[in-house]
């Protein structure tokens, strides 16, 4: 899923902590992203990991559910590629009847199409001084090994199989 985030301080049990929310843009559990939602609590832990406690929808039963995930945190690495300045790069495709994104943080990038009831995905990574596709499913094509491989500029385009796909952010 990718979309977008919010969060506030709170202080539980003396603790300070951070509530956060997400909303959904693509879900790959829903033709509906715009229905799925989650929320949680995230706690700081001794060994610098995250415990990220929340509720959200169980797309098998419908009912809210709880959850807990533990999360650690990496400073992205630059590649060797092209642009290794650009650590951070969006890309958004929006068809109306089929949504994506793509994002790149440091050496890894990562994409996620939908269309309807159909799922693609990929995920690269920069190993040594080229791309190699750790993750592959579905049949569409998304620009992940080329969002490894080259600068871009906001507003840039970037064509895909048959879908346009335009840079959103870069950092």
């Amino acid at each position: 899923m990718a979309g977008k985030s919010s969060s506030s301080a709170r202080t539980i049990d003396g603790k300070q902590v951070s509530h956060s929310r997400w909303v959904h843009w693509i879900d790959s559990r829903t033709e509906q992203p715009e229905t799925a939602s989650d929320e949680a609590v995230t706690y700081p832990q001794p060994d610098g990991s995250t415990l990220e406690k929340g509720t959200m929808v169980n797309p098998e039963t419908g009912r809210e559910t709880a959850y807990e995930e533990v999360w650690d945190d990496e400073d992205p690495a630059p590649t060797t590629a092209p642009a290794p300045e650009q650590l951070c790069v969006v890309l958004r495709h929006d068809g109306g009847q089929s949504r994506g994104l793509v994002v790149r943080l440091g050496r890894h990038v990562q994409g996620l199409v939908r269309s309807g009831p159909h799922l693609s995905l990929e995920r690269w990574e920069w190993r040594g001084s080229r791309a190699v596709r750790t993750a592959r499913m579905g049949a569409e094509e998304l620009p992940c090994e080329e969002t490894l491989g080259r600068a871009y500029k906001l507003g840039d385009q970037v064509t895909a199989g048959s879908r346009t796909w335009t840079v959103v952010e870069i950092a």
